[in-house]
This record gives structure tokens, sequence and C-alpha cells, in this order.
């Protein structure tokens, strides 16, 4: 079920993927994320709380490139950093301080940059 939409506020985030069935297998182990496919070149998200889509592009997302990255929380930074490079993950920056946590940078198997981050 998608979630109420609130006015101002981001609602929806949609990220290019070079190969949407290997994105999708991705989130899907890593989060358990639930995705429905509209045709070969998109898929929609939902994680629990937001949703957001994937769109098939040559051209994909990176911190170092200037794109917006989506920023992920969780309790468990070491074992998700593990678990993503299992499920086949390029760590791009390893867990490293900022003020407020830690947090590490990743490009999923379709080819777009996320970072994953904790206060524990």
């Amino acid at each position: 079920m998608r979630p109420i939409s609130l006015p101002n506020t981001v609602d929806y985030v949609e990220t290019p993927s070079r190969d949407l069935p290997k994105t999708k297998a991705f989130f899907t182990a890593l989060f358990g994320w639930q995705f429905t496919e509209y045709g070969p070149d998109y898929l929609d998200y939902s994680d629990g709380r937001t949703t957001g889509g994937f769109y098939r592009s040559e051209k994909v997302s990176s911190y170092e490139g200037g794109a917006t990255i989506a920023v992920i929380y969780t309790e468990h930074l070491e074992t998700l950093r593990d678990r993503a490079k299992e499920l086949g993950a390029t760590i791009t920056r390893d867990i490293f301080s900022f003020p407020g946590g830690r947090r590490f940078h990743f490009t999923e198997p379709g080819g777009s940059e996320f970072a994953i981050w904790s206060d524990k």
C-alpha cells in the first residue's frame, strides 16, 4: 500500500539502473523491498515507508558524478555492508564517520550508487 502523500515533502524518488532484474533481486535480498514491474523498463518499489522507482538507463547515479544518492538507515552497518558485498555490490567508500554517525557508499548491481548509515 502506498503511504499517504503529504504536501511539500519528497514523495517519490526514481533511480536509473542498467539491469533492472539485478537491481530488483539485490534490494529484495538485502532489505526485503516489494516491487511492482511496469513493463521491461520500470520497477516501482516500496520499503514499507517510502516508495520509488527504478528505470532502465545506461547512465547511472554516482556520488562522484554529482548525482543525488539515497541514504538508507540501519542499526547494523557492518552486517549490511558485508551482505551488500555478498549480493554483488561494489563498495565505493568503506565505512567512515561523519557528524551524527557512520556510513558507507556502494554501487548496486544495476550501477547506481547508494549509501547506508547508522548512528549506532
